[in-house]
């Protein structure tokens, strides 16, 4: 069967050549109702344009990832690890920013006009409505540490709440008595899970935290949520930051106001980034499963693209304690 070109688009249209290329690129001088007859003249006789023909192949055997956090340096390992991962299957991994004071959804647009195979969300969530029509196109869409209230939403997470108890529970058996917490971005599953697990287990021995602050997972917000706590008039003996580049304010904001680390302040983190265990920090916290996060990822990908029928799926992984000098 003969190729359909745009000569042939043009001649059946009634229209010239520059016409059919201009449709196809959205060219604003030409009339609406024009371009509409000519994409529809196109699509009859099968007709592919160069711009698709380009996406088709650039979009073949890709998996991309949305990210929108990538200031914390779990996320870049996170990201270097699904594309060696993705690598080694024969794929290729795209990289999505959400830029600043954009949601996930605008970005994900793009993504679903790339065509590619599956999308990973990386440190942000999606709408209700965006997630049906990434269903609607068979394209999987799978939550990397993040979970949401969604029936069929397919999500990859380590154990938050359990690491949140782990916590709690090095601090009670370390004797500190004095426990305060540095938390979140307080709508996001991991700031919740978290901060359940540490305070259930606090209240079931018969406690609570001496003062609980918003560090919104970022550096800047931390070191002044803990020279705040630090500087109070029931200095904490034991701070849980909900991430690690919150630990590593808490860490220096101590030491600046002159407490020793871990005699007067004991500080645990969340995620193990490689800073971690830096000799600066070598910083206790919970270690993510971060290379079994990454093959669920790729294996409910696939289990999705051989059956779009298939319903939403959690995964949880476990975590465990690493630790090290500042508790």
């Amino acid at each position: 069967m003969p190729k359909i070109t745009a000569a042939d688009v043009a001649m059946a249209a009634g229209v010239s050549r520059a016409a059919v290329s201009r449709a196809f690129r959205q060219d604003a001088s030409l009339a609406a109702e024009k371009r509409e007859r000519i994409i529809a003249v196109a699509k009859e006789l099968g007709y592919v344009s160069p711009a698709d023909r380009a996406v088709e192949r650039l979009s073949s055997r890709t998996i991309t990832l949305v990210a929108a956090d990538l200031e914390n340096p779990f996320y870049p390992a996170a990201a270097n690890a699904l594309s060696q991962a993705i690598h080694a299957t024969g794929r290729r991994l795209v990289l999505h920013s959400v830029p600043p004071n954009e949601d996930v959804d605008s970005v994900l647009r793009q993504v679903l006009e790339y065509r590619s195979e599956a999308a990973i969300v990386m440190s942000a969530l999606m709408s209700s409505r965006i997630a049906r029509e990434c269903r609607s196109r068979k394209m999987p869409v799978i939550l990397f540490n993040r979970i949401q209230p969604d029936a069929r939403m397919t999500a990859v997470t380590c154990d938050n709440y359990g690491g949140g108890r782990l916590v709690a529970d090095h601090f009670l058996t370390t004797g500190r008595k004095r426990i305060a917490l540095i938390g979140g971005t307080r709508n996001t599953s991991t700031h919740l899970e978290r901060r359940r697990g540490f305070r259930d287990r606090l209240e079931e021995a018969g406690m609570k935290p001496t003062s609980e602050l918003s560090g919104d997972y970022r550096y800047g917000t931390a070191y002044e949520a803990a020279r705040t706590m630090l500087r109070g008039p029931s200095v904490p003996d034991a701070i849980f930051c909900l991430n690690d580049i919150m630990a590593f304010a808490a860490l220096d904001a101590a030491r600046e106001l002159g407490l020793s680390v871990p005699g007067d302040l004991g500080v645990v983190g969340f995620d193990d980034v490689p800073m971690a265990g830096w000799p600066p920090y070598r910083l206790t916290t919970v270690r993510q499963p971060l290379n079994r996060m990454v093959s669920d990822t790729l294996e409910l990908i696939d289990a999705q693209l051989a059956d779009p029928e298939l319903g939403g799926a959690i995964r949880i992984a476990p975590v465990r304690l690493i630790q090290r000098e500042s508790a």
